[in-house]
């Protein structure tokens, strides 16, 4: 198995089209030449994802913006030689036609459900790669920690919007109308 490992570059090395042309059902991200391949996503992750995707996907059907809510796999790219993949990315209409196949350069909303090998990254280094790529709000499901944390973009940096715990509801600063119940979140039905 190594010799096949032996073949790619070594870390550092890789270049981005290299790291496009990876065809794998895994989570990696890019990060100036090196590739970082996330943990496989537990269940519940997966719950969750589903359960927001629906209601995205169903708030912004019943708006007149258009637009389309993508899954986890598809990439975000960030300046600077960097590629993200959301657990969850609206793009606008005209995000959507500005983007191909393999990647988009923008976003509206970006959401990361935190998985618990390594919350800084969600918290701490997608929270400045998101705000690098203009994202104007970012939402952090951290079912661990019993929250929601809803960001907007002021200038270069976020601001919090709002830390929503068990009982409340969790708004959108950005889209008006667009709420979601934290306990049914973090607690889905299944």
């Amino acid at each position: 198995m190594w010799e096949i490992a032996e073949l790619f570059p070594g870390q550092g090395d890789w270049t981005e089209s290299g790291y496009l042309r990876l065809d794998t059902n895994r989570l990696v991200e890019f990060d100036n030449g090196i590739i970082e391949v996330l943990p496989m996503p537990k269940k519940i992750h997966q719950i969750i994802m589903m359960l927001l995707h629906g209601i995205l996907t169903a708030f912004f059907a019943t708006r007149s913006v258009g637009g389309i809510v993508i899954v986890a796999g598809y990439k975000l790219r960030i300046p600077g030689g960097k590629y993200r993949e959301p657990d969850l990315l609206y793009l606008t209409a005209d995000q959507d036609a500005g983007s191909n196949e393999d990647f988009t350069n923008q976003a509206d909303l970006v959401i990361e459900i935190v998985s618990p090998d390594d919350p800084d990254r969600d918290y701490v280094k997608k929270r400045l790669d998101y705000a690098l790529a203009r994202v104007p709000e970012y939402w952090i499901v951290d079912r661990d920690e019993g929250r929601i944390l809803v960001l907007t973009l002021d200038n270069d940096a976020y601001v919090e919007h709002g830390r929503f715990i068990a009982g409340h509801i969790a708004t959108s600063r950005r889209f008006a109308e667009l709420s979601v119940t934290v306990d049914e979140v973090l607690n889905p039905k299944r």
